[in-house]
């Protein structure tokens, strides 16, 4: 995961500085043919470059609407893919339009026109990795992932299909994401390896420990040493 941070502090929802437990995470598309992540992140930080428009969400309310993500998945200028995370993980964001909002970390994935199946494939791979790590902060896991369209189903948000229209044209859905993020949370890392070392004497004269290693190493114990106590 490509992981950066830039917090939109004069959003209104940042100053309203409301705070939440996080008991999931819902997953949106931006419903915009733009992959850059500097249409709504900014101002630029040297990576995402400049917005002619100057219409990111870093302002009070952008384009006059109350909206504010906890992330956003895109381009950065040089064409590759990162995460930006835009309000503190526990502050409540306007992203769901119900109840999902006192409950859920939302982020948006940058859409294209759709059909870009390398580009689709960096941003799920980040958006996956992306619901692993906070899963791991806050003790979730795959099954506490919806996308927006199925928190309208559950009633606690408002009525979008994203990110359903666009995965379903690369063969994916939230239940193979959620697959695909349980995978990450259970690698196991392999055990230490166990050392057990021999000592072969002890001696109050230096000079014989010092025979003693030679000899030692001579036998072909390369890595021995002498330990002083």
């Amino acid at each position: 995961m490509n992981l950066k941070k830039l917090i939109l502090t004069e959003n209104e929802c940042y100053k309203a500085g409301r705070k939440i437990k996080p008991k999931g995470i819902m997953v949106h598309s931006t419903g915009a043919n733009n992959p850059y992540l500097r249409r709504y992140v900014g101002p630029d930080d040297g990576l995402l470059g400049e917005n002619q428009y100057n219409n990111h969400w870093n302002q009070h309310r952008p384009s006059g609407r109350q909206v504010c993500v906890h992330a956003f998945i895109g381009k950065l200028k040089n064409g590759t893919v990162a995460t930006y995370q835009t309000l503190p993980w526990d502050h409540r964001g306007w992203h769901a339009g119900g109840d999902a909002n006192n409950s859920h970390i939302g982020f948006e994935i940058c859409e294209d026109n759709l059909s870009d199946t390398a580009y689709f494939n960096a941003v799920y791979k980040e958006a996956t990795e992306l619901c692993a790590h906070l899963c791991k902060i806050y003790d979730l896991t795959e099954k506490d992932i919806i996308g927006h369209y199925e928190g309208y189903q559950k009633k606690i948000a408002s009525n979008h299909g994203d990110p359903r229209h666009w995965f379903s044209r690369h063969g994916k859905s939230m239940d193979t994401f959620r697959a695909d993020v349980k995978k990450l949370l259970t690698v196991t890392v392999p055990p230490t390896k166990k050392l057990y070392r021999v000592q072969v004497g002890a001696y109050s004269v230096k000079s014989n420990a010092e025979a003693m290693l030679a000899r030692v190493k001579a036998a072909g114990f390369t890595d021995a040493f002498i330990k002083i106590e």
